[in-house]
């Protein structure tokens, strides 16, 4: 099997190595992490945390030709996804076994979609986006790129999600919704207006409460 590894070695990075493993398609090699050098030397979930980036290298040398990205944080998702493309490492998805996704669905290099996540038709998923467990998305949804769909969030139809933006555990966005990029919307939020980038909204109804 192709061998990956994972940068980032937090609960998200666990889940999807759960996720690869039951896809069975690769073969997990490791962690990397660049917060807490502490761990280097550690394992976890019966792998090797390696160290940080000074590991790429290593990795390359070792036959690593993939890399998932386990952080949470949107911004940094990216930045870490580019800096493994530049070494010439390919991005790899992980979409776990029991999520339900249309034919059409279209989801790009570095995604993870979780347990029990729902995908209706005519969606793009955009790249190193998480759409978390029991989620769902319903049709002709656009998530951009490093997005976040969090646990029990809920997307109606034609939702524009934006880069780097985070939809909070629970929420709801109803249809044909807009929100800007890197904007986060709060825990048990419900959307029914547009949002504009780089804020953080909450409540029922969702408002602007600052700029981020």
């Amino acid at each position: 099997m192709k061998k990956i590894a994972i940068w980032g070695a937090s609960g998200h990075a666990m889940v999807i190595v759960d996720i690869l493993r039951l896809q069975e398609d690769f073969e997990v090699v490791g962690y990397l992490d660049d917060i807490n050098s502490k761990r280097h030397g550690t394992m976890l979930q019966g792998l090797p945390i390696f160290g940080g980036r000074e590991q790429l290298t290593r990795l390359r040398d070792m036959g690593v030709g993939h890399f998932i990205i386990g952080v949470g944080h949107c911004e940094a998702r990216l930045e870490l996804a580019d800096q493994v493309k530049l070494l010439g490492f390919e991005l790899a998805s992980a979409v776990h076994p029991s999520a339900v996704i249309a034919s059409d669905v279209l989801i790009k290099p570095g995604t993870v979609v979780a347990a029990g996540a729902v995908i209706n038709p005519g969606c793009e998923i955009g790249e190193n986006v998480i759409v978390n467990t029991s989620s769902s998305i319903d049709h002709e949804c656009i998530l951009g790129d490093g997005s976040h769909v969090s646990p029990g969030a809920h997307l109606a139809g034609r939702v524009v999600v934006g880069r780097a933006t985070w939809v909070g555990l629970g929420a709801s966005i109803s249809d044909h919704i807009t929100i800007g990029n890197g904007t986060i919307v709060g825990a048990g939020s419900v959307v029914v207006r547009d949002l504009p980038g780089n804020v953080v909204a909450y409540g029922n109804p969702a408002r602007v409460r600052k700029s981020r």
